[in-house]
């Protein structure tokens, strides 16, 4: 058994590595104390708690720990930040995370796997940064580069990931608001008839965790991603083909939108098996 440490374990990703993970390994939450009353783990077993007030606090509270595997996955995103985002974007997406890369040895840490997004090199254009979010994931990634040279030892992996989903999936992301729609009987506008987006499915992102925590992988930047890019229209008309109740859909353009990914290496013996296009539709459909 394993014992892992997860942060970001209320969001999307973090929550279905929670899932995946607690059956077979030792746990380690990060929570603030400030989110105690708002999530409750009883139905889990073999997962600890680490509450904390400051980043003082949880310093100290990680020094005492001994721990195999940390994932991190904790992030403050915004797509267009204002001034007032700009702390919770640094303290979330850099100061937060550098703690506990400081702490790795103290840990006797054996691998840290960190998220961040293909949004780092926007449209296949080497350090790109699409927005000030992605700009944030960037300068954390040179600082996971920092550690990699002074922690040799330690095994870093950073896996860029683009659009994912799922069930049990609350953000604000184009699927969801199809699902959504759907149940209402709502039209939804579409940016375009020629919109294009690469989905993943977060059950094939689980398996490439738990491929990096089970297999001696050589420390890197990977890709995780679904092998074809899928066009919308197609995704709408398959969904309106099998089932009695229609997607209603206004689109408001034929603008051709298709954003490249920087090919950074794939993951060694890992490909996407739960993304095809009925899997996606059977999201919608919530079956």
């Amino acid at each position: 058994m394993k014992k892992v440490l997860l942060t970001g374990s209320t969001g999307f990703i973090g929550s279905n590595l929670l899932r995946e993970l607690y059956h077979k390994n030792q746990l380690y939450l990060i929570i603030r104390n400030s989110s105690k009353n708002n999530y409750t783990f009883k139905d889990y077993k073999n997962i600890k708690i680490i509450y904390y007030d400051k980043f003082d606090d949880l310093n100290k509270k990680l020094k005492k720990l001994t721990i195999d595997v940390v994932i991190h996955c904790a992030t403050h995103y915004v797509r267009k930040h204002s001034f007032s985002d700009i702390l919770q974007l640094n303290k979330s997406n850099i100061i937060f995370g550098n703690i506990i890369l400081e702490n790795l040895k103290l840990m006797k840490v054996k691998k840290f796997i960190n998220f961040s997004t293909v949004w780092e090199d926007y449209d296949s254009i080497k350090n790109n940064n699409c927005n000030l979010y992605s700009t944030y994931k960037r300068s954390f990634t040179n600082i996971i580069n920092y550690y990699t040279k002074i922690l040799p030892s330690i095994k870093f992996f950073n896996l860029m990931i683009s659009d994912t989903f799922g069930e049990s999936d609350n953000r604000y992301k184009i699927i969801n608001v199809l699902k959504k729609n759907y149940k209402k009987n709502k039209i939804t506008k579409i940016v375009s008839k020629n919109l294009y987006i690469n989905l993943l499915n977060i059950k094939d992102i689980t398996q490439a965790v738990n491929l990096l925590i089970k297999k001696n992988i050589g420390t890197g930047q990977y890709l995780l991603k679904n092998k074809l890019n899928y066009k919308v229209i197609d995704l709408i008309n398959l969904f309106n083909k099998k089932f009695d109740k229609q997607l209603k859909v206004k689109w408001v353009s034929k603008k051709i939108i298709k954003e490249k990914i920087f090919p950074y290496k794939k993951l060694e013996a890992w490909f996407p098996t739960k993304s095809s296009k009925m899997d996606i539709i059977r999201i919608i459909k919530n079956k």
